[in-house]
């Protein structure tokens, strides 16, 4: 891992690239990214977005989809991956909030509902314009921030958000994370990442030590 000093001035073209581009998931309030991050844990953010607008006629609010039950549900998210586990938890997060309204946007509160973990919850919160507790580390962000040479290589999300935390100031955090994760989704890929396209190819140890 590079000295952690150099990061907040190295990662500046990164976030300038990036900063405050929307996610992935085509969500049109908060209530629907609530419902589409669940859904689009361990399965694609694209075929969230193909189920999306079917689900949200037929349930348009956090209170429309508390009156419902597990059974409904999984009618309409039967494409989704674990859609059965995925449905018992939407069902009780909604007779839990009963309104859009009621949509928690910080850590401590977002995780205590079920299916939410801090991946999840830093996602709401960066979207929702709320201030960051964390750093978003999903699969992309797990494999790049290694790749980089910012964190040690580990599977596990949660701690490489914890390394990222101690090698980041704070006031990136909020932007830092979707960021390295649109730079895996878009130019560090798993295979043939285009390295020479890359705004921090001049800090990355996969760049010094296999492109060079």
């Amino acid at each position: 891992m590079v000295s952690t000093n150099h990061w907040s001035e190295d990662l500046k073209p990164l976030l300038s690239k990036y900063k405050g581009k929307k996610h992935p998931l085509e969500y049109h309030n908060l209530y629907q990214l609530l419902v589409m991050v669940v859904l689009s844990a361990q399965d694609s953010d694209a075929n969230i977005n193909k189920i999306a607008p079917s689900l949200f006629e037929v349930y348009p609010t956090m209170e429309s989809l508390s009156v419902s039950n597990t059974e409904a549900l999984i009618s309409h998210i039967s494409k989704v991956r674990n859609f059965g586990t995925k449905a018992s938890w939407l069902i009780e997060i909604a007779q839990t909030l009963k309104k859009d309204s009621n949509i928690p946007v910080t850590m401590e509160e977002l995780t205590a509902l079920k299916g939410i973990g801090r991946k999840s919850a830093n996602v709401i919160m960066r979207e929702a314009g709320s201030p960051a507790q964390g750093i978003i580390a999903d699969l992309h962000v797990i494999r790049v921030a290694p790749r980089i040479g910012i964190v040690t290589e580990s599977k596990d999300g949660n701690k490489v958000e914890k390394q990222l935390m101690q090698a980041l100031p704070q006031t990136i955090w909020g932007e830092i994370g979707m960021a390295i994760s649109f730079l895996g989704r878009e130019i560090c890929r798993p295979t043939n990442p285009k390295c020479n396209e890359c705004p921090v190819n001049y800090c990355c140890d996969y760049f010094k030590n296999t492109v060079n």
